[in-house]
């Protein structure tokens, strides 16, 4: 089916709810002390306790709980000060107990909302709870999940920290999906506890999505669509999906509440299995974990640490530093970006400038909002600014300076040494640029026939020749205003 084939013939309102799944970043699993990194050799991060043997015993990740707890507060939830763990019951081939360690009926958190910016205004979608689990393990398919001769199961991601954050059912739009989920991403990077990397599975998304006629009051029946590893993805899958549901209400066919994959490589979703509810799982208190409560001082310390949050420092960097809102939304998409951008703003205090250079040099050569990357790069904040230090003072051009900001970014030595050492500063002798931009007159009169002819562009032409004869080298404004002025005596 095609998605954009013929448009619907009736109007429906759409209404979606995500589900967001993040892999915390702490060191060690949910239960046990075996370790997170991704890209081991499949099996080798496992232990008794993520394997489900007979006669282990769980014992709580306490910094699991930190990460979530700090991520309640972000979003403005509501920290319940006693929450309980529970098991959750099913059969897939990559979960080892055939259970799932799961909040339910006493979730950590609950109550918040998050702010996302849509049609040039700010709306504000509610957080029905947060709550913590235990990530289960990956089946490797050997080729298509259809067509697969073996299906192979790694249990290295089994029990790895899970936090589940559910948002209420008040998205209108496949965009505002999309836009919720980037600052839903945007926070969790901010504060640490994920890095939000949904190639690798650290961030996934599950969409919720029903139609109802417009200014009808009952919610339509819910689909729900899995497999969601890009903002794009999501977008275009809940674009493809209220097109479906549109097109089969209108021929009055009735909408199967069911699990939908979605297939990026063919734009469409198709059905998996029917969709569970809450009884089909028997949730009961998991027997082997006493509840938790948390102190209120526990609450109040993650509290006070806080660090500044996106929006807030997206709004500060605009009315602080005059950027324009395009600039302040990319230096703020991750924590490492915004705090490189002040970082050489104090050093060199023009913050348009430094945003220029951040955002087409640096993100150029950095993988965009990489956090670990940002921060380990050589060509630090401070190196920058000398680097716009010079051009301003009129040491380099701006085309020396590029050049100059490759051999810093590679070797980690600051802008003055390697202008030193390579002779690269700008030659800004009033006299020695007359004397070579009499050569170049002399030697290219058919560009100095155009300009007395009225030919504007010939004096760019004539510029660059003089820049080529000093190797990029010239001051462009002193070359500029010889040129003005021996041209209009030409």
């Amino acid at each position: 089916m095609n998605a954009r084939s013929a448009p619907a013939t009736k109007s429906y309102e759409t209404v979606i709810g995500l589900e967001v799944h993040a892999q915390l970043l702490t060191r060690s699993k949910m239960f046990c002390g075996c370790p997170t990194s991704f890209g081991a050799a499949p099996n080798t991060q496992t232990c008794p306790v993520c394997l489900g043997m007979p006669g282990v015993l769980p014992v709580i990740n306490r910094s699991a709980i930190e990460f979530s707890v700090k991520t309640a507060l972000a979003f403005g939830c509501r920290v319940n000060r006693a929450c309980r763990f529970a098991r959750k019951h099913y059969y897939y081939p990559d979960m080892p107990k055939n259970y799932q360690i799961s909040q339910y009926e006493e979730p950590l958190a609950e109550e918040g909302w998050l702010e996302i910016e849509v049609g040039g205004g700010v709306k504000r979608i509610g957080i029905q709870r947060l709550h913590l689990e235990e990530d289960v393990g990956k089946l490797v398919h050997e080729g298509t999940l259809e067509t697969a001769h073996a299906s192979l199961v790694d249990y290295n991601r089994a029990g790895v920290p899970l936090m589940e954050t559910v948002s209420k059912p008040e998205l209108c739009s496949p965009e505002e999906a999309a836009a919720y989920l980037r600052a839903f991403r945007a926070v969790l990077v901010y504060l640490g506890v994920c890095d939000g990397n949904m190639e690798e599975g650290s961030l996934r998304c599950d969409a919720n999505i029903s139609l109802r006629e417009r200014g009808a009051k009952e919610l339509g029946t819910k689909v729900e669509i899995k497999n969601l590893n890009s903002f794009r993805n999501v977008q275009r899958a809940l674009e493809f999906e209220v097109e479906r549901q549109a097109r089969a209400l209108d021929a009055g066919e009735r909408i199967v509440q069911e699990t939908r994959l979605w297939d990026a490589d063919r734009g469409y979703t198709r059905s998996m299995r029917s969709k569970e509810y809450a009884h089909d799982y028997r949730y009961f208190p998991e027997p082997d974990l006493v509840p938790l409560e948390l102190e209120p001082s526990f609450i109040a310390e993650i509290q006070a640490n806080l660090p500044e949050l996106p929006r807030a420092r997206r709004q500060r960097f605009v009315s602080q530093h005059g950027l324009p809102p395009y600039d302040a939304d990319v230096l703020t998409q991750s924590r490492a970006l915004a705090e490189y951008f002040e970082a050489a703003v104090r050093d060199f205090p023009n913050a348009k400038v430094v945003s220029n250079w951040v955002m087409s040099e640096l993100l150029r050569v950095l993988p965009g909002d990489d956090e670990a990357a940002i921060r380990a790069t050589k060509l630090t904040p401070l190196r920058l600014a000398g680097l716009l230090t010079l051009i301003d003072d009129g040491t380099i051009s701006g085309k020396i300076a590029k050049d100059v900001f490759e051999k810093m970014f590679r070797s980690g030595d600051d802008a003055a040494s390697i202008v030193k050492r390579e002779g690269l500063t700008q030659v800004a002798d009033t006299g020695a640029l007359e004397r070579i931009v009499d050569d170049v007159l002399a030697a290219n009169p058919r560009p100095v026939d155009d300009f007395k002819k009225g030919r504007s562009a010939a004096k760019g032409a004539l510029v660059g020749l003089v820049m080529k004869a000093t190797q990029g080298k010239a001051n462009p404004g002193l070359v500029n205003s010889i040129l003005e002025e021996k041209l209009s005596k030409a």
